[in-house]
């Protein structure tokens, strides 16, 4: 689908040029996984005049000799602003808001923050940049109650003792097993993007501890007898059924109309602080609902608990 989008240079056109003003396009595509793919064709015209801008605005960083600091022409500082930082930030003025115009006007309710690539960008002609981002996948829970009531009984949970004998499941082996059947049993289709965005995150984690060991990745993955195909096939492993329980807990939440009460988030800043301003700094309207969502999904967790 294709839909005429207006930039905000363009939306603060003089009302005798709305019918010769060129407009934005953009088409979006997507995917079974849920990935999105929205393609942006942009007149040239515009791309010119916010380059021309942001090549005003950096020209006044840029010292010339024979000039003070600022104010050389553009056309003798141009040659010294590299093209990729110019073209970065001629990118960076409007492909935000582009993006939103984008998510409103084809009513999409993207997950991550899109990744951009520039597809086109020939001189003199329109270019195509395309985001990619995804929607949050559907959970479908199937019977998911008889699912844990069947598995569990085929596959108890035991400690050896002694005499050999079957012993009751602590809360931790009880919690471990319920995870475990929910994620082989309920299958959600995962959006690669959504995937590989939790394992760079994790690969950029251990590469910033590494380094404070003072050690190479090199180094790090023949300590511990792996390769970087290896580490990374297991981060998405870990990525997938992170996410996937993440999802699984929520929509069990939802149906099951699971929710916790204030004074409760108040108690869990209460016993995570240790002084007032880490009790300030959880105490915000984004923290509020980060711990808001972690005590759903224990509750949930808790609640499915008693099923085996």
């Amino acid at each position: 689908m294709t839909k005429k989008l207006k930039t905000p240079a363009f939306a603060k056109a003089s009302a005798g040029k709305q019918n010769s003003m060129e407009e934005v396009s953009s088409t979006v595509a997507k995917s079974e996984d849920g990935t999105i793919q929205i393609t942006f064709t942009i007149p040239f015209s515009f791309i010119k005049t916010k380059r021309e801008e942001v090549l005003k605005r950096l020209s006044k960083e840029v010292t010339v000799p024979g000039f003070r600091k600022g104010k050389a022409p553009v056309s003798k500082t141009q040659a010294q602003i590299p093209e990729n930082k110019l073209l970065e930030e001629t990118l960076q003025m409007f492909l935000p808001r582009l993006f939103a115009d984008a998510v409103n006007q084809h009513k999409l309710s993207p997950a991550t923050y899109p990744k951009f690539d520039l597809v086109k960008a020939s001189e003199g002609e329109s270019w195509q940049i395309r985001a990619t981002t995804c929607e949050i996948p559907e959970t479908e829970l199937g019977d998911y109650k008889q699912s844990l009531q069947l598995r569990s009984k085929k596959s108890e949970i035991w400690v050896p003792g002694k005499d050999d004998k079957k012993k009751a499941p602590t809360k931790e082996e009880k919690e471990q097993e319920i995870i475990r059947i929910l994620l082989e049993s309920i299958n959600i289709k995962m959006p690669k993007i959504l995937v590989d965005e939790d394992v760079n995150y994790r690969l950029s984690s251990l590469l910033e501890r590494i380094e404070k060991l003072g050690l190479s990745l090199d180094s790090y993955l023949a300590s511990i007898g792996k390769t970087a195909e290896t580490l990374r096939a297991e981060y998405e492993k870990q990525a997938r059924d992170s996410i996937g329980l993440t999802l699984i807990l929520n929509k069990i939440a939802q149906v099951e109309n699971i929710n916790v009460e204030e004074k409760e988030v108040d108690k869990m800043i209460e016993t995570s602080a240790s002084n007032q301003t880490e009790r300030e700094k959880f105490d915000t309207p984004e923290q509020r609902r980060l711990i808001r969502s972690i005590l759903v999904r224990r509750a949930v967790l808790d609640s499915l608990a008693t099923l085996i």
